[in-house]
């Protein structure tokens, strides 16, 4: 039954043929070096147990048990007998390639015109021998499906298009082990893969999905359990020098044997180990001699599945429970398979298994659909018989149709490139109470979810290297503190970072700094935006309950001076000033000294239309007052007959000239308020850590118009007081009004550049000492003089000495 791998290992005859290729014996020696002696494979697995791969070896037995449950169904392919032709592919692409020529014609070194060909193949279990294969039975269209070979290159459809499988493509997996190390926070790993194709494709995939998932890959070694011994001792060096504490091993089981035992020879332990599904459950390795090493492994593994009635009691224990045959014991049923532990008799991690499990059943419901079975069991004639190549490519056909549920009420079906389902395990090798390496499900990855569900972990706590339940840490660079962000270092991957702090108005939870709302400002260590301090000249504030004082104490004093006047109002000086326009001027004066308690506290609606507003028509008042004045003065001392003097008759032409001076200033602030009036504005743009709330003029060019007017009745007054500036000595009031109209003058000229110029606050406060200045400097200019005459000179203040020199001169 078992014979060396110059012929088929196993075989049956049938209505169909189907073929398989397994390695059952493996070309890897101690010595690395690659025998061709006799083409005869060799093993290292178990030299012990027959020399060969007892976890191969019930792939092997999984198909036969298949192919003899089919035959027993009256279901599927009823009155058809299924054969089976089972070749040893060796694990390498030579023999694969002659176990492909034997399953071609029977034989595996000649080559016949009259092939006796298998109707489809079941293998092989490496990705490279697959190829091989691949590219001889492609030529036939022979259907090929494996179990165990998951190269993404096989889905290419135009270069392999009779291929099938049963396992998901590594396209898939390669995707879920970054989402895994993603998951983890492992942003800095080390890669070992075997050098062929299941390693090579499997692992640029890997390393694509990594980058993008901002996972950097520390180095990338190739390996391979026919290279040279110093080629392994280097890398195993690579991976001891490294400062990443996960490792990525995207291993064939043979490369794994080689890597594990040079691991061992250097005492390298203390890694994290991710795994691919060609080794992370394979029982073997979990044996005493590596669960050291590998406890606390993590990898995505196929579905764990129970084929009811697979046990190789029989081929275990060497007996048999039909009629004895001459040279078999019979089995008693007493055996023990506690003396049988190993990977053959363990069929409680049926993963691969199932897999060929599958692809036997898939040739057979292609067969039964080819040769049209009916409902009631009975199949055609023995004629439909395939017979030939063309005929064959039908059953790769119907392969690609098959769609139906096993017993255990799992699916099977194909894509449109001959790929299953992608639906991986999340394996963690952990210790049971016994002190066993055990296999437990800690997650799930399905690849037909949506992305953001695809990787699931399930409530179990999960072993880390070194059997540690404190997970690991693999980076490059630790993530920066609060405050912080990643500055990438010249000539360094990604993940290897500085950390410099975030500039102001910004924060920082995470590895890059995120600007603040607009309203918002960063605190003192850049962890979390905070509202920004909102500015505003307020009474509370020094500058702000000063200039208050000086406004307050301003109306205070000019009602005083009212009061003075009031008190004098029949005196000659006061009737000689014009009672009538000093009483209106003083009542503006303090006007315009209250006005400016309206530019302090925060600015609102009301308050923004008012401070400029009441402004403008108090400071237009003030300003005709003092022109009316100072025109009465001029045109009555420049009379030339006393009896023609202006005062007596120009009454009504004062008030006149006062309210329609006003009136025009009331006018343009009527129109101002009307189209465009100030509003409260929050200006955050002077300073970016807090908010300056202003009032926004509306239409700056209202408010220049108000200021224009307010200067051009200045000007009026300065040139009409020039003019008187000879008067009489004793009752110069046009020079007093020529000063305080210089200082008006300067005081508002002086205000222009410094208000454009002063932020925040300070324009506001810029605007009140301007309107302070000037009100005093009328104030003191007009009236000191007055009521020092009123209060401390009264003997001046006499009809007598006000005429003085000038009316000796008339006279």
């Amino acid at each position: 039954m078992y014979g060396s791998p110059e012929v088929s290992l196993l075989s049956k005859e049938g209505d169909f043929i189907i073929g398989g290729a397994f390695s059952i014996y493996s070309q890897t020696s101690r010595t690395f070096i690659l025998e061709f002696h006799l083409h005869k494979c060799k093993t290292l697995l178990f030299p012990l147990f027959f020399r060969i791969n007892l976890r191969e070896f019930r792939f092997v037995q999984t198909m036969i048990f298949a192919v003899e449950e089919i035959n027993n169904s009256s279901e599927l392919l009823p009155n058809v007998s299924v054969g089976y032709r089972i070749f040893d592919s060796c694990g390498s692409t030579l023999p694969s390639t002659r176990a492909a020529m034997g399953l071609m014609n029977g034989e595996e070194n000649t080559w016949s015109k009259n092939c006796s060909s298998v109707h489809a193949v079941i293998g092989a279990s490496e990705s490279s021998s697959t190829i091989a294969m691949q590219q001889i039975f492609g030529v036939f269209q022979i259907p090929m499906i494996s179990h165990f070979a998951t190269c993404a290159c096989l889905s290419n459809r135009k270069e392999y298009p009779f291929f099938f499988r049963t396992i998901p493509s590594d396209y898939y997996q390669s995707r879920a082990l970054a989402k895994l190390v993603k998951h983890f926070g492992w942003t800095w790993v080390g890669a070992v893969r075997s050098d062929n194709d299941y390693g090579n494709n499997g692992m640029a995939t890997f390393i694509e999905a990594a980058n993008q998932e901002g996972i950097c890959v520390e180095y990338s070694e190739a390996i391979s359990r026919t290279g040279s011994r110093e080629n392994v001792e280097r890398v195993v060096r690579v991976i001891r020098g490294g400062t990443a504490s996960v490792l990525v091993a995207f291993l064939a089981q043979g490369e794994m044997d080689v890597l594990l035992e040079e691991v061992l020879m250097q005492n390298l332990t203390g890694l994290q180990w991710v795994g691919s599904e060609s080794w992370i459950t394979a029982n073997y390795l979990a044996k005493k001699r590596y669960a050291g090493i590998l406890t606390g492994s993590l990898g995505f593994a196929i579905r764990k599945a129970k084929i009811s009635g697979l046990e190789f009691w029989e081929t275990t224990f060497g007996c048999s429970f039909r009629s004895s045959t001459p040279g078999t014991k019979s089995c008693s049923g007493f055996e023990r398979l506690q003396d049988a532990n190993n990977a053959f008799t363990d069929v409680s991690e049926l993963r691969i298994s199932n897999c060929v499990y599958k692809a036997v059943y898939a040739v057979a419901h292609a067969l039964h659909s080819l040769l049209k079975c009916g409902p009631s069991g009975d199949s055609v004639s023995h004629s439909c018989i395939l017979k030939d190549n063309s005929e064959q490519r039908q059953v790769a056909e119907q392969l690609q149709k098959v769609n139906f549920t096993l017993q255990s009420g799992e699916q099977v079906y194909f894509d449109d490139n001959g790929d299953p389902a992608a639906t991986y395990e999340l394996v963690n090798w952990q210790r049971n109470h016994a002190g066993d390496v055990v296999f437990t499900t800690v997650g799930k990855y399905d690849a037909s979810q949506p992305n953001w569900n695809q990787f699931t972990m399930n409530k179990v706590k999960i072993t880390w290297a070194a059997e540690s339940w404190e997970k690991p840490l693999s980076v490059c660079s630790e993530n920066c503190l609060p405050g912080f962000r990643q500055a990438i270092i010249k000539g360094k991957p990604i993940c290897c970072f500085s950390c410099v702090p975030c500039a102001g108005g910004e924060i920082s939870n995470t590895n890059k700094c995120s600007q603040c709302p607009s309203e918002f400002w960063s605190n003192v260590k850049h962890s979390k935006c905070v509202p920004k301090l909102i500015e505003f000249l307020s009474y509370g504030e020094t500058m702000g309950a000063l200039l208050t004082a000086f406004s307050l104490c301003g109306a205070s004093l000019t009602l005083v001076v009212l009061c003075v006047f009031f008190r004098f109002r029949h005196t000659p000086l006061v009737k000689a000033s014009n009672s009538e326009l000093s009483f209106l001027l003083l009542f503006s004066l303090t006007l315009c000294f209250l006005c400016s308690l309206a530019f302090i506290g925060q600015p609102t609606a009301w308050s923004c239309m008012l401070r400029h507003t009441a402004f403008g028509v108090a400071f237009a008042l003030c300003i005709s007052c003092i022109l009316a004045k100072t025109i009465t003065v001029v045109m009555a001392f420049k009379a030339k007959r006393p009896a023609n003097m202006f005062p007596q008759c120009s009454a009504p032409l004062q008030r006149t000239s006062v309210i329609g001076c006003t009136l025009i200033q009331v006018f343009i602030c009527v129109i101002w308020l009307a189209f465009a009036p100030p509003f409260p504005h929050k200006n955050i743009v002077y300073a970016n850590e807090k908010i300056i709330l202003e009032c926004f003029l509306g239409s700056p060019l209202a408010f220049w118009v108000v200021m224009a007017y307010i200067g051009f009745l200045a000007l009026l007054c300065f040139i009409l007081a020039f003019l008187g500036r000879k008067l009489p000595d004793n009752f110069n009031e046009a020079k007093f009004i020529t000063f305080s109209m210089l200082i008006f003058s300067a005081v508002w000229l002086t205000f222009i550049p410094a208000y454009v110029s002063s932020p925040g606050k300070f324009t506001v406060a810029v605007e009140i000492f301007a309107i302070l200045a000037s009100s005093f400097g009328l104030l003191f200019c007009i009236f000191a003089p007055k009521c020092y005459i009123l209060l401390l000179k009264p003997e001046r203040n006499t009809k007598k000495h006000l005429m003085g020199r000038n009316q000796s001169r008339t006279q």
